[in-house]
């Protein structure tokens, strides 16, 4: 509990430090390229329509849940984007921000926290695109849609979580992130994001339900398509920060162990 105490204490004190360097990383992430930050956008969008044009005009899959596929399937991967894109980098912080962790006087614990709000600024703008894109199609989302800040805050603490774990092992075990990436390409396909749970055979859904990023891209879903409030499932959210919880209390275990061990490594 000291720990826990003292990480968040010093995420605290350091809150307007980290929300620069996470601007200053935003900007500097396409630095030296001819359009910048607009490549930041450019990936998830093209994704999006070269799925959309294989599964809606390609195989011509019908409405899934009375909606238009490119509005199904765009609540399932652009949180997924931001997931992946936030754990990615927030699990090399340490590693590509060697020559802080090496200085004494600098919190290290804030640099997870600089990766992931710097994806964030990205998630934020895909969010008012979904929105949009909802609306352009006669789909309005109501003032339930307030509900996706809950669902925005929860991928940001499931990815805190883990990547307190991952970051903390990454200095020693290079090989994490080639592992995490195919973790990353498993879980998009585990994840129903392309697909519709209900086709799975009832007795096995409680299965997929154990991934904790599908109570996330359900809940996009249930927000703007099913308009299912949070608290109409109540289950599926206790076993979400039940799981996040023991991620959290693992990973700040595992980071408080191994961290004065950084300097030595990277």
């Amino acid at each position: 509990m000291q720990s826990l105490f003292n990480l968040f204490h010093d995420l605290w004190k350091s809150k307007y430090l980290i929300l620069n360097l996470a601007r200053n990383d935003f900007k500097t992430r396409y630095a030296g390229s001819y359009l910048g930050i607009f490549w930041a956008f450019v990936q998830p969008v093209m994704t999006i329509l070269v799925l959309w044009f294989v599964f809606e005009i390609g195989f011509r899959t019908a409405k899934v849940q009375d909606v238009p596929f490119i509005l199904w399937l765009s609540c399932g991967l652009i949180p997924w984007f931001y997931f992946a894109d936030a754990w990615s980098n927030a699990t090399n912080s340490f590693v590509e921000y060697s020559y802080l962790v090496k200085k004494v006087v600098f919190k290290i614990s804030s640099l997870p926290f600089i990766k992931i709000i710097s994806s964030l600024f990205i998630h934020l703008f895909f969010v008012v695109f979904l929105l949009v894109l909802f609306i352009s199609y006669g789909y309005s989302p109501g003032l339930i849609a307030i509900q996706l800040l809950y669902f925005i805050f929860c991928t940001f603490t499931l990815v805190v979580s883990l990547s307190l774990l991952t970051a903390s092992i990454i200095p020693f075990f290079k090989d994490l992130a080639q592992i995490l990436n195919i973790v990353l390409q498993f879980g998009m396909w585990m994840t129903p994001i392309m697909w519709n749970y209900t086709m799975v055979p009832e007795k096995y859904r409680w299965l997929f339900s154990l991934n904790p990023m599908f109570y996330i891209v359900q809940g996009y879903r249930d927000t703007l398509i099913n308009k299912v409030y949070i608290l109409q499932n109540v289950e599926n959210t206790l076993y979400f920060w039940g799981i996040t919880s023991v991620f959290f209390l693992v990973g700040t275990w595992t980071f408080k162990k191994l961290n004065s061990h950084f300097a030595d490594v990277l």
